[in-house]
């Protein structure tokens, strides 16, 4: 690998990898195995029939639940990863969108949606995830602002790109 080719590869950096690579994946089983729990409880105490029907009597219908699903999804990108959104939320807004009419391909295209508009949301300042990691890797001299500017032509395509999906849910089932 790339290790041998600049010869950093060694006993130590492999260990190193390994014991990242478990803690890692140790996180994200325990959110798992967190989410699975808070699940169970929230079922349990009729929080997912609430939610529903929460989601189904929003003025507007299927549309009101897209707006709402959006902007639920859009602000929680900013606060917390896809992890948590895909096996916490997502579980809350499905039943929703199943009673409303959103099956078959059509959830497919809510999904491809929901999906979009949390890639856009971790682009967006001040918030946003890729924000971050970017800052992480960008040589110190480089100001946030800087990268904030740099990141709204991004924004704007992802913007558009939402907006078609919204507006032509038959260009996504179709590509599929």
């Amino acid at each position: 690998g790339l290790g041998d080719v600049y010869k950093r590869q060694n006993v130590e950096t492999v260990r190193e990898s390994v014991y990242e690579t478990a803690k890692l994946t140790t996180m994200v089983v325990f959110l798992l195995v967190g989410s699975t729990a808070f699940t169970l409880v929230f079922r349990g105490l009729y929080g997912a029939e609430w939610i529903q029907d929460l989601l189904t009597g929003l003025p507007g219908g299927k549309i009101g639940l897209l707006v709402v699903a959006n902007l639920v999804v859009f602000f929680l990108g900013f606060f917390i990863d896809f992890f948590e959104i895909a096996f916490i939320v997502l579980p809350l807004i499905v039943p929703a969108a199943q009673e409303l009419g959103i099956t078959g391909d059509a959830m497919i295209w809510f999904g491809v949606m929901l999906a979009m508009n949390l890639q856009t949301s971790f682009l967006t300042p001040p918030f946003g995830f890729a924000l971050f990691y970017l800052r992480s890797v960008t040589p110190a001299e480089i100001p946030t602002s800087t990268i904030y500017r740099g990141v709204l032509p991004f924004i704007g395509i992802q913007v558009i790109g939402l907006v078609l999906v919204i507006v032509f849910p038959e260009l996504v089932t179709a590509l599929l």
